[in-house]
């Protein structure tokens, strides 16, 4: 097997597993959304926990197809043409990854430390304490 069949597979693995986090993540995310709602009879902070939780899916699921992105360049010739889809792929999932950013917390991800500091780690800690 040559270098350009493995990056190529690379490549594939990482879109699959892209889709698949996108998929299971939902699946995670909903039975989440339920429990919540389950053990706290209110809608609000059940769709809230969903959204939040499908948002990091999301992101997470825009990072993996970046790098198959990534590693399929390594695969293919190196023309401009090339050059300029995967430049123009990438922008467009960074301003994707940085606008569910923004919804999921509110506030830009360089103002988050500023904003809410060492809570933040304590709040998930919490949360998963109550999990």
């Amino acid at each position: 097997m040559d270098s350009h069949a493995i990056f190529e597979t690379i490549g594939i693995a990482f879109e699959f597993v892209g889709v698949a986090a996108l998929a299971i993540g939902f699946v995670v995310a909903l039975v989440i959304a339920l429990t919540v709602w389950i053990r706290t009879r209110n809608g609000t902070t059940a769709f809230r926990t969903l959204r939040e939780a499908f948002g990091g899916v999301i992101l997470l699921g825009l990072e993996l197809l970046v790098a198959a992105d990534l590693v399929k360049t390594v695969t293919s010739e190196p023309t401009l043409t090339d050059a300029l889809v995967l430049g123009i792929i990438v922008l467009i999932r960074t301003i994707l990854s940085f606008s569910l950013q923004v919804e999921i917390d509110g506030v830009a991800p360089w103002r988050r430390a500023l904003v809410t500091g060492p809570e933040v780690l304590a709040h998930a800690a919490k949360k998963a304490q109550s999990a």
